[in-house]
């Protein structure tokens, strides 16, 4: 039997341009482009490409992350860990916001069951979600050549986490928990994207965190909260 009160409420955040004032893939592109491990014009140009699909709603999911993966396969885990620390320093911790740590505290401190949810691979986010405190991930999966050696295979495992596969993802994870959604007395998402709206649509306090254009409008229709966690003043309460 489900124990109502160990986890009253469900707390789910997006993590890039989210609870990051930025976008964490991006930030690992970047960041290895600096080191010499990515040309600089190719990937770059081919990233644009791919952004561009994301914000107009028709990224090809699949396509992006034979994109997104491969550099993770060419170096040996060692190295790669040995890059996060030094990306953590230098590229996330300088965009992980107070008003972020703050919302995440609130919903800690409350006792509310809370996962990072994001379509960024897991290598990436894994050691974010962790400094921000939150004790569960659903990311997308890259997918091991080795599992004792940790080595990359470039490819995904299982259901990226994106769009409908957030959803899929996350209701996975809870009946892994012994829970659904009924379980709880009040589900939260936040984030920032329209490629969010299925799972937005599924939670009962969809929050939109400094929305792109397609979801500020749609979250203004519905009457959703509207909030900023960059400074500025809440649209929304």
């Amino acid at each position: 039997m489900t124990n109502m009160n160990a986890a009253p409420n469900l707390a789910l955040f997006d993590l890039d341009n989210t609870l990051l004032a930025g976008d964490s893939d991006f930030e690992w592109a970047q960041y290895l482009i600096s080191r010499g491990v990515l040309d600089r014009e190719l990937h770059e140009a081919k990233n644009a490409r791919f952004y561009d699909q994301y914000k107009a709603g028709t990224l090809d999911i699949h396509e992006f992350l034979d994109f997104q993966l491969k550099p993770l396969a060419r170096h040996p885990r060692a190295e790669l860990d040995d890059w996060h620390r030094a990306f953590m320093a230098t590229r996330i911790r300088p965009i992980m916001t107070p008003a972020a740590k703050a919302l995440v505290r609130e919903h800690l401190a409350a006792g509310d069951l809370c996962a990072v949810v994001t379509a960024t691979n897991s290598f990436v986010t894994g050691p974010i979600a962790r400094e921000f405190g939150i004790p569960h991930l659903i990311a997308t999966v890259p997918a091991l050549d080795d599992f004792v050696s940790g080595c990359f295979s470039g490819k995904p495992r299982g259901t990226p986490s994106f769009r409908e596969g957030k959803i899929e993802r996350v209701e996975g994870w809870l009946e892994s928990l012994g829970l659904c959604w009924q379980s709880f007395g009040r589900s939260t998402f936040y984030s920032d994207s329209h490629n969010d709206l299925p799972l937005l649509l599924k939670v009962s306090h969809p929050v939109a965190i400094d929305p792109d254009d397609t979801l500020r409008t749609h979250a203004e229709q519905a009457g959703w909260p509207v909030r900023s966690l960059r400074g500025e003043t809440p649209d929304a309460a």
